[in-house]
């Protein structure tokens, strides 16, 4: 597959179904208007990312917020969507809540409202009454303005009733501040300390602040929302799985494996999305070797007939 392939198209034709299959509605317009107020966490954390032209750089903080960046990107790809959103391997109830906890603290709400979410869009990828196809709703809004409204503000506890059980993800989910709070005031803390002990560094707690927790958040923000966006318009499809979604090297490569889209629309209970030795998963990569470590297990891949079968719709589960 080529590594950047040059804008293409929907893959789209005047059958596309235009309602829901499942009884759900396309919200009317004024109930996917942006709220600005509730949205002014989010605008927030953008504009703070302006000091950093009050606080500078300094390697030290540089490499506090690439490091923040690929845990806390590897913890959306590997535990919120590929563990909690379709149960693509297993794990203990302790280390369960410690996945939810790391997916937390990426700043994109609670392990429920994700996996719900992403569930109905699987169910309905690319239909009108999906939450972010830029196909109907247009890019910016696939890409982020659909979790600005109020109509999917809330988790629906009954898209994920395996998940609802445990009331420590509940509990997360209704306080899913707690985490990203707590993050941030340590890593002031840290630049605080760093410039008292070893003040050769030159970083403080506003820098590492901004660097660490603003800056390192906002670029994770975007690099996820490329998937609902750009993966949908942008890349080569293997396989014709009833959707837009596509396979890019690059997205791959930012996302950590999220990237090959068209692989994951085509079997999506696979916890392996680059299916062939050459399309790089760093995420499947990094739970494979947890699972010889014996914190995960019963990682699936497709089965060979599956995922050599191209030009027909996949079999995988939502």
């Amino acid at each position: 597959m080529p590594s950047l392939m040059p804008f293409a198209p929907p893959n789209v034709g005047s059958d596309r179904p235009a309602a829901p299959l499942d009884g759900s509605r396309v919200p009317p317009p004024a109930e996917r208007r942006v709220e600005w107020l509730r949205s002014t966490p989010f605008i927030t954390m953008h504009l703070a990312c302006l000091g950093v032209f009050l606080v500078g750089w300094r390697w030290t903080a540089l490499a506090v917020a690439a490091g923040l960046y690929a845990f806390r990107m590897f913890a959306i790809t590997g535990f919120y969507h590929r563990y909690f959103s379709h149960r693509s391997f297993r794990t203990s109830r302790a280390c369960q809540f410690l996945f939810a906890v790391a997916g937390n603290s990426a700043v994109q709400k609670g392990p429920l409202w994700w996996a719900a979410h992403h569930r109905f869009h699987h169910r309905h990828s690319d239909e009108e009454v999906d939450l972010h196809s830029p196909f109907w709703q247009g890019f910016w809004w696939s890409h982020m303005g659909w979790f600005t409204c109020k109509v999917n503000a809330e988790t629906n506890l009954k898209a994920v009733p395996d998940l609802a059980r445990y009331p420590e993800l509940r509990f997360l989910d209704k306080f899913h501040g707690i985490v990203p709070l707590a993050l941030a005031g340590s890593l002031y803390a840290l630049g605080v300390s760093l410039h008292r002990t070893n003040p050769a560094l030159g970083t403080s707690g506003p820098q590492m602040l901004v660097w660490g927790f603003f800056i390192s958040t906002v670029v994770c923000y975007h690099a996820t929302y490329t998937i609902n966006s750009l993966a949908h318009k942008w890349g080569s499809r293997r396989y014709e799985t009833g959707d837009d979604s596509r396979n890019n090297f690059f997205l791959a490569v930012l996302t950590l494996g999220e990237g090959w889209h068209n692989n994951h629309h085509h079997y999506p209970g696979s916890t392996r999305q680059g299916f062939y030795w050459w399309e790089v998963d760093l995420t499947w990569y990094a739970l494979k070797a947890m699972s010889w470590m014996g914190l995960v297990w019963d990682l699936r891949s497709p089965p060979v007939h599956i995922r050599d079968r191209t030009g027909r719709r996949g079999a995988g589960t939502a």
